[in-house]
């Protein structure tokens, strides 16, 4: 979720950086979350290790606002109920044990959550990520092969913030995903999930190249 350009040593989970001869401590689901409600920042979870998340630059949190609104308003006007979220909805992966912070998710009808107090969901239909320096190879790779462990999850959003690109990839079948690119600012991104569009224009809103 939190990118920052200056923090390059971040591009996937602690799991795959982890010496093997190193004694780690591991902290149980329930210690990680009585740790985050008590917590001013961000942590995500990965099996047991905690990683807190670097704070997040201007055009980062712009864009996220950009793409938040556009599609809180294109799913306004469906017939169907959804929910959109972003900045500190954690995302819960059962098969992996694993809490993420997307920078933004979508869900459909009913919100479902891994535990009582409805803070871990585990149900998205679609998550965004904007990518940067730092985070651009684990998004684009390992995170989204983590998020693939989830059956609701049927599209990715990934924002280029330094740059007018954007991709989506939607799960066609279960192991089959479709990718599209988007790279002029006059286009429209579609989403099958939704089906609706979102203009480039209105992600990329006040946004300098």
């Amino acid at each position: 979720m939190y990118n920052d350009d200056s923090f390059t040593d971040f591009p996937v989970n602690p799991l795959a950086i982890i010496e093997p001869q190193r004694e780690t401590h591991r902290y149980t689901l329930t210690e990680y979350l009585r740790r985050e409600e008590r917590s001013s920042e961000l942590h995500e979870y990965y099996n047991g290790i905690i990683t807190k998340l670097p704070m997040a630059r201007g055009p980062h949190n712009d864009i996220i606002v950009n793409i938040g609104t556009a599609l809180k308003i294109a799913v306004k006007a469906l017939e169907k109920n959804y929910y959109v979220r972003s900045g500190q909805q954690a995302i819960y992966l059962p098969k992996l044990n694993f809490s993420l912070y997307p920078d933004v998710v979508v869900v459909s009808e009913t919100p479902q959550y891994y535990d009582k107090n409805e803070v871990l969901l585990i149900n998205p239909l679609l998550i965004v990520e904007v990518l940067s320096r730092g985070t651009r190879k684990y998004d684009r790779i390992a995170k989204f092969e983590e998020y693939k462990s989830l059956d609701s999850f049927k599209e990715y959003i990934l924002i280029d913030q330094k740059k007018c690109h954007v991709q989506t990839r939607f799960r066609e079948e279960p192991d089959l995903w479709r990718e599209k690119d988007y790279e002029t600012i006059e286009s429209s991104i579609f989403l099958k999930s939704l089906q609706v569009s979102i203009p480039m224009l209105d992600i990329y809103d006040n946004i300098q190249f």
